[in-house]
């Protein structure tokens, strides 16, 4: 967008952006859900320049407290966009999505930090559509799947795109059945996206993707209406396996889940285990009590919103 003047607003801006969890077992580097979890972000511009930022929760003491921190380089590429930098910022952040386990910390960052950009301008909608968010998210995340779910909540199906010879992210957006609730699994252990894909093969064989596309193919069905078929819906031949030696227990805590009939996959690049499932509530005690020692179990809803 050609460099304009901006008006900034001198209130507060706060957002929240829900965990992510991307692939859902069949659909590599395509499928998002949207998780009831939220990073929370408040930020300020200051007629200084410095960049004033505090973080608590989730990887606080981990996470770049300067110009550096993703929310806020996040929120200066949006400002890029829209026309104008401030000259400083004040951010605020408590963070409840855990690092580096598979379930979009840096797509909350990213989009939050973007969603800020935009209600800190005065008719800020009109400098950046969600479209848009989506393009700089993508930009940003260098992948689509959970800079989708993150904006615009539900379960989301991402693919790159030539548009004009700049390659950018899209998505759409598939309804999920009222009774799927998911279980999260999360190790103390991390795991970065970049280790977990230099364990992926360069080919698969011609059966394993032929199977793997009638599932994926199935999966948006299986989220809108037909809960009973997640389990096949989310059965994986392209990436899990090939990775398990970088999870042991998450992969042999999926394996035990799928053999009970629960379409669990490896969250992301791992290592937390996502559990897909329209058990009444109250009676998921059976599957909770599998968790291997030093697993963190928590009872999530889908997230229906994304950033607001």
């Amino acid at each position: 967008m050609a460099s304009q003047r901006l008006t900034f607003k001198a209130q507060l801006a706060q957002v929240s952006v829900p965990a992510t969890s991307a692939n859902l077992g069949s659909g590599f580097d395509t499928f998002g859900l949207a998780l009831d979890m939220r990073d929370r972000y408040a930020a300020q511009v200051l007629d200084d320049a410095v960049f004033d930022v505090d973080v608590s929760g989730e990887g606080a003491d981990e996470v770049k407290k300067d110009k550096n921190h993703l929310v806020i380089k996040a929120m200066l590429r949006g400002f890029e966009f829209m026309g104008q930098k401030p000259r400083g910022l004040a951010l605020r952040a408590l963070n409840v999505t855990p690092h580096a386990r598979g379930l979009g910390s840096s797509a909350s960052a990213i989009v939050g930090g973007l969603a800020l950009a935009r209600d800190l301008v005065l008719g800020g909608e009109q400098y950046m559509s969600l479209e848009e968010m989506m393009a700089l998210a993508t930009e940003l995340e260098g992948h689509p799947d959970n800079v989708a779910a993150a904006i615009y909540g539900g379960a989301t199906i991402a693919w790159m795109e030539d548009i004009y010879g700049v390659k950018t992210g899209r998505s759409v957006s598939i309804p999920v059945h009222h009774d799927i609730k998911a279980l999260l699994f999360i190790p103390a252990t991390h795991l970065s996206t970049a280790k977990a894909r230099k364990l992926l093969p360069e080919t698969i064989s011609h059966h394993d993707a032929v199977l793997n596309s009638s599932h994926a193919a199935l999966l948006p069905i299986a989220l809108a209406t037909r809960p009973d078929l997640l389990l096949t819906a989310t059965e994986d031949l392209l990436h899990q396996h090939y990775r398990a030696q970088a999870y042991p227990k998450s992969m042999a805590l999926v394996d035990q889940l799928r053999a009970k009939g629960i379409a669990a996959t490896i969250s992301g690049a791992g290592p937390s285990v996502l559990a897909l499932h329209s058990t009444a509530e109250g009676a998921t005690a059976e599957i909770e009590q599998l968790a291997p020692h030093g697993f963190e179990v928590k009872k999530l809803a889908i997230s229906r919103s994304g950033v607001e």
